[in-house]
């Protein structure tokens, strides 16, 4: 997927000896690799090590930046993995983001720790809709929201319905972006195929496709979106990606986009969007969004040490800190934070994270966006 926030800082692609870090030699020092881009590995670097350092003292870690580098965390997976069946040290404690079932027979062999309350006890603080698993940890997420500018729109949409009426009462004031150039356009589009089929996301799950299913089912999405089309943007041109989506907001051009989470609430934070720019998320159904799931492996060097880190990553400080310092979601309970930010995010705080599935589902969504929606438009 194109990372959403190259529009703020650009991930470096570094090769791994360069990008760890050293420290002190009479701490206990933990391996974290982190497959995030820039800000993710600055915010661990500046804000979350001296916090963990702080309250566990003894502990500290080496930040490794796997982005860039052969296959990320799966790479660093595979060796641990190699590790366990040989009995020799991975020298890895903490994937910071990482799927576990994408890592070819390492579920089967066991290398993933089951994470519970007994050994991660943050996690009765979790929020019921971070699906995961007992070796994946939840533990933040972003979302696509309604970026808008409030000098222009003072009450911001609550539903699909309220997106179509106003673009088509403003006229090109409106734009997404192509939904095979980034996320926050895709997750327009889904929302759109939600909206036209009852608003129901658990009608589309992986292995439910099949061609006459999706032409039946999307076909109703191309309706709705093909009627949306003159009003938007230049008459459908439709900005390549999310980036320009919110440089055309910037600029004023539009008055409302799509965008994530994470991307839109640092560019404001940052002075990068004008602060007549605000956020909301629809209240019929939410736009989707997902979590950044953690992993520790059992033969990790200090499997004690990892597991501390996986607990303080749900502790409602970093949690706290994950929204204000890169503008994720908290993994946990709004419930959990303090009161005055959840007073502050209430416009964004979704009552439901809808998935949509990768693989035949989400070609047909691209594909038949082009042919049905953005006829004007030649795919690159």
């Amino acid at each position: 997927m194109l990372s959403r926030r190259h529009f703020l800082i650009s991930a470096a692609a570094l090769p791994i000896a360069i990008s760890t870090t050293g420290y002190a030699q009479d701490k206990k020092t933990l391996q974290v690799y982190i497959d995030g881009d820039t800000n993710i590995s600055n915010w661990w670097n500046d804000i979350i090590r001296p916090a963990f350092e702080a309250a566990n003292p003894g502990y500290s870690f080496n930040v490794t930046i796997t982005r860039g580098v052969g296959d990320g965390n799966a790479t660093i997976a595979t060796r641990a993995l190699a590790a366990l069946q040989s009995k020799a040290d991975p020298q890895v404690d903490y994937f910071e983001e990482i799927e576990p079932a994408a890592v070819a027979g390492s579920v089967e062999a066991g290398l993933w720790t089951e994470l519970t309350e007994a050994n991660v006890p943050n996690l009765k603080m979790i929020n019921k809709a971070a699906i995961q698993t007992p070796i994946r940890l939840p533990y933040r997420g972003s979302q696509v929201l309604i970026a808008y500018d409030s000098a222009k729109i003072p009450t911001p949409p609550k539903t699909f319905a309220d997106i179509v009426a106003w673009s088509k009462a403003n006229p090109g004031r409106f734009t997404y972006g192509r939904p095979d150039k980034g996320g926050s356009g895709s997750n327009f589009v889904v929302r759109a195929i939600h909206e036209a089929n009852g608003k129901d996301p658990s009608l589309f799950t992986k292995d439910s496709f099949t061609q006459a299913k999706a032409d039946e089912m999307l076909g109703k999405a191309w309706a709705l979106l093909r009627d949306l089309h003159p009003s938007t943007f230049g008459g459908g041109t439709y900005p390549a990606g999310n980036t320009p989506a919110l440089q055309l907001l910037a600029q004023g051009a539009v008055d409302m986009i799509p965008a994530w989470s994470d991307q839109a609430l640092q560019a404001i934070k940052q002075g990068v969007l004008p602060d007549t720019i605000k956020v909301a998320q629809l209240q019929d159904l939410a736009l989707c969004g997902g979590f950044a799931y953690s992993a520790i492996p059992t033969n990790a060097t200090d499997h004690e040490g990892a597991l501390k880190l996986a607990n303080f990553m749900l502790s409602p400080e970093m949690q706290t800190s994950c929204v204000r310092e890169i503008g994720g979601f908290p993994a946990i309970d709004w419930s959990n934070l303090p009161a005055e930010l959840k007073a502050e995010y209430i416009d964004v705080i979704p009552v439901s994270i809808p998935t949509f599935p990768s693989g035949d589902w989400s070609t047909a969504k691209n594909d038949g966006w082009y042919k049905n929606v953005a006829t004007n438009i030649v795919r690159d």
